[in-house]
């Protein structure tokens, strides 16, 4: 076995071994939570369109989160990440409390975020697009940029690691080229490597296979493993429910802003209130938890829409 292969099977390994004693069930207690969320509720208007009790995000683990289109995924994502603000409720990340604090904040604390739909500067070059992901810059104050000589030595250190990602994510030949230029499958390759420039503990990832071409997504599933052999957490939002048993350790089910469901994949595909969630109670010729997954991964629907609707 290759060593890049053993160090992703090791850290799989210790990812299940650290799940396999935990409850089946929303809200269940993880052995070491890097994030921590409690009675978080969004509304707009008269609709609630999160209301999540309690959720457990294991350290050093690929979580996904799950559910159908509008079950408040996005909303979630953005709530955590300081890009919405909750009506109530509290989280935390790494113990220290995060609700309240804007988004730049929440990612230089060690929790960063990619969008469904890709934010690159599309008039700045690759490598510039890499750069400004880089925090605690000396150059980005005023008076400090008037003297080259207290930031030059740092912008050298930023740009030799933009390039080492750059070469990570196969876009070195692009360093050079507008961001606007790249396909869609490279923009999501591109917002992965910059949200890396944060050294960041967890990364949370909002449908990272969307819209990407076939011959891009299985560079993308291997980047994703990447991050947990890399010690990193991982929280994604993901359809397709092959690649949710493929890469991930643990699933949480939402649906109508709720959590309804958790376990291993296995577990939450033969779940029958996450085939309910998916297919309705009343569902003609109800499918076994093969076709349902099946369903929820491949249907019209959800490669159409995504989650626009959360």
């Amino acid at each position: 076995m290759p060593a890049d292969s053993r160090v992703a099977a090791q850290a799989r390994e210790r990812a299940a071994a650290a799940l396999a004693e935990v409850a089946q069930q929303p809200g269940c207690v993880k052995p070491d939570p890097i994030l921590v969320v409690d009675n978080v509720v969004r509304r707009f208007g008269g609709l609630t369109a999160v209301n999540v009790k309690h959720i457990q995000v294991q350290r050093g683990a690929i979580t996904a989160l799950i559910g159908p289109n509008g079950a408040g995924k996005t909303t979630f994502f953005n709530l955590l990440t300081g890009f919405d603000r909750p009506d109530a409720g509290t989280w935390t990340f790494n113990g220290q409390p995060l609700a309240g604090m804007p988004a730049h904040k929440v990612a230089r604390r060690g929790m960063v975020r990619t969008f469904q739909l890709t934010k690159a500067l599309s008039r700045l070059s690759v490598l510039d697009n890499m750069r400004l992901g880089a925090t605690g810059q000396r150059g980005e104050n005023f008076w400090r940029a008037l003297i080259p000589d207290l930031w030059k030595r740092q912008e050298r250190e930023i740009t030799e690691r933009a390039d080492e990602l750059l070469t990570r994510f196969r876009l070195d030949a692009k360093r050079k080229d507008f961001a606007g230029s790249l396909s869609g499958g490279q923009r999501k390759l591109l917002e992965m490597a910059r949200a890396l420039m944060v050294q960041p503990e967890m990364v949370m990832l909002d449908e990272p296979m969307a819209g990407v071409n076939p011959a891009l997504t299985q560079s993308l599933l291997g980047h994703v493993k990447a991050l947990r052999s890399d010690g990193m957490t991982v929280l994604f939002v993901e359809h397709d429910m092959d690649m949710v048993r493929d890469i991930s350790d643990w699933v949480i089910v939402m649906a109508q802003g709720s959590v309804i469901a958790e376990g291993t994949p296995d577990q939450v595909m033969a779940d029958p209130r996450v085939i309910d969630a998916y297919l309705g109670a009343h569902h003609d010729g109800a499918a076994g938890p093969a076709d349902s997954a099946t369903e929820a991964s491949g249907g019209p629907a959800d490669s159409a829409q995504g989650d626009t609707d959360d």
